[in-house]
Parts: structure tokens; sequence; C-alpha cells
């Protein structure tokens, strides 16, 4: 109730400055999401099975500022409301945390830049990033970054450079932080290459020493068909994933897990069939692994989806986990997104369990 007050003082405070200043305006931003996830893991030791099943709203008002050039500035506070369907309603804190941040948008010829500073949605991250960096279940539950993200657009190619800022140095708290990346530019109507990756730093805290570094590189290629055919997508991604990771205190000198990641995806009629395949050794080496405080680093330290472990067992060596998916994204309109999807998930010849997916996007 406290954040809802504080909300409501500072959209009042930024109504008086619009009124005051003709050169303000009114500026909101409004994102719904509703996301059912049914998740049948049983057949291996990979993840828990479970249903999430959820909504969050997210709003956001403040002022803006345009310049004569066109350039965009932006002051936005709201926040993060979230409810799990079902979770007991004394033990369920529906404002998750504050939203608060600047927007600079600028236009250079051809080229659009933004830049984001403060607490905002992660939506604003425009980057191909592999599950392997981030989860599923991870942006829905950790849908804010902390930090600064700088963008640039043009009709052929993007970038962006970002800092997420997850824990402050404390008794028991780590610091924590990641750097991330994206880009990618066509360079041949058939062809772009591009590349994502982060370094996501694991430090002390007070009581638990103990740093760990984890950084993950993913250089590609990306051959796009479907401007050729009648298809509304048909493209092949071939790229690398490679980790570097070093448990300073217990293990001493970084290991380099990795292999080869293929990405390929058939749409017709919003109807996709989509194959991601891995061919490589475990990218989660630690995962297992305890600090000196007994807490196990599992999804602390690694923030991608745990297929990518390869083995659900004490096998060693390279694996290859393959996950098929056909999703169904009707074209509503241009404020709405529906996905209703099943994912089944494979390691070698054995199948490790599956999902059925219904989401709901809504932005203003």
């Amino acid at each position: 109730m406290k954040r809802l007050i504080y909300i409501i003082i500072a959209l009042s405070c930024a109504f008086t400055l619009h009124a005051q200043d003709e050169n303000l305006k009114f500026a909101y931003d409004v994102y719904f999401e509703m996301n059912f996830d049914n998740r049948e893991f049983y057949r291996s030791d990979f993840s828990t099975s479970m249903t999430i099943f959820g909504a969050r709203l997210t709003p956001a008002a403040g002022l803006e500022a345009v310049q004569k050039d066109g350039t965009s500035h932006r002051i936005m506070i709201g926040a993060d409301v979230m409810k799990d369907f079902g979770a007991p309603k004394e033990n369920s804190q529906l404002v998750k945390e504050i939203n608060l941040y600047y927007r600079l948008e600028k236009k250079f010829d051809k080229t659009r830049m933004s830049i984001y500073a403060g607490i905002f949605p992660r939506s604003n991250m425009s980057g191909n990033y592999s599950e392997a960096f981030f989860s599923d279940s991870l942006k829905f539950y950790d849908n804010n970054l902390e930090g600064i993200l700088l963008k640039f657009k043009r009709p052929n190619a993007y970038f962006e450079v970002g800092c997420d800022w997850m824990g402050q140095y404390g008794e028991s708290n780590r610091e924590r932080f990641m750097i991330f990346t994206s880009g990618e530019g066509r360079i041949a109507p058939i062809l772009s290459l591009g590349y994502s990756g982060y370094m996501y730093h694991f430090a002390n805290s007070w009581q638990v020493k103990g740093l760990v570094d984890n950084i993950l590189l993913n250089p590609y290629a990306r051959f796009d068909f479907g401007h050729l055919t009648d298809f509304q997508r048909l493209s092949l991604k071939v790229g690398y994933l490679q980790a570097l990771q070093n448990n300073r205190k217990h293990v001493g000198h970084y290991v380099f897990p990795g292999g080869l990641h293929v990405d390929l995806e058939v749409r017709k009629w919003n109807v996709a069939l989509k194959n991601m395949a891995y061919y490589g050794s475990d990218l989660m080496p630690y995962y297992n692994g305890f600090d000196e405080g007994g807490t196990k680093y599992g999804g602390n330290l690694y923030l991608g989806d745990p297929f990518y472990r390869v083995h659900d067992d004490l096998t060693t060596g390279p694996g290859l986990y393959d996950r098929f998916e056909v999703c169904y994204e009707p074209s509503i309109g241009k404020y709405l997104k529906i996905r209703v999807a099943a994912l089944f998930h494979f390691h070698g010849f054995h199948y490790s369990g599956c999902q059925q997916v219904v989401g709901f996007k809504a932005s203003f």
C-alpha cells in the first residue's frame, strides 16, 4: 500500500509540472502479460514439474519532453504488479517492485538510439538471446533490469549493451551484476551475422566468500529464405555457444564448456515449427555445487534453461539436447500478441519432458 501511495504522489507532481510547462506532456506505458506454462518434466531430473500460471501488469506514467530535432526525453514511475494464480492471499504481495527510469530516444539519419537508465522492464531488451542465457521462467519472474541499457537500431542491423545490477553486497546478500550485449547485421539478402553474450559476476557477501565468473558467448550466422518462398519465415541459425567459467576459490582456473547451437524455424499461416539442437558439453558444470554457506549454486549462478546441462546423471562428455516446438501465434491486432505452444525436450534418444504454453501479451 505504501508503494502505491508513493506512486500516486509522484504522478500528482508530474501532472502539476505538466500544467506549468507547455513543453512537457504526459506520457505512459502499460504492459500486461498472462502466462500459462504446464511443465511435465518427470521423465528427467533437469527441472521440476510444475504449472506456472499467473499475470502481470506493469503500468508506468510520467513526463515527456520532445526537442525540435525529435529527441525525446522521458522520466517514468510505475509498478510491477504480479500474481501467481492460486497463491495464498495472505502470502501474496501484488506490488513486487517500483519501476522508475529515464528514457532517451534520438535519431541520427537512419540510426535510432535509445537509452534506459533506472529500474525498467526486461521487455525493452531487443537482443536475440538463446535460452541458454535466460530461461523462460526467469524472464517471467524476474521482470525488471536495474541499471542501464543502450540500443542502436538501423534498417538492417541492431546493437545493444547493458548492465543489470542484481545484488547489493551485504551480510548474506552476494554482490552480483551482469554486463550483456547482442547485435546482428544483414550482410546479404539471405545472410545475417550476429552474436550475443554476457559476463555474470557472482561475488562475495560478508558471510560467504568465493567468487565465480560466468561468461557466455554465442556468435552465429542466420540464413533467411522466407522472402524467396511463400512462407512467412524460413530460417536457419547456426552458431556456437562458448562458456568461460571460473570458481576462483574452489577450482582456481577457467573451464571452457561449449558446443554447436542450431535453430530451424518454418512459419506459415501464423503456425510455426521450431527446432533447436545443441551438441556439446555441460554449460553449467557447477550447477550442483555448493558455496561455503551451504547454498546450492543452481539457478543463482546459471540463469539459462537447465536442460543445457546435457546430462541429468553422472555421465560426462558431450551430449545432444534437442527442443522441438509447435506454436500458433495469430495476428490479432496492433496491441495484442497471443501464443499457444507445445514444446518437447529430448537428450540424445531420451525423452526429457514437455510443456504446454498459452500466453497473452498486450502493450500500449
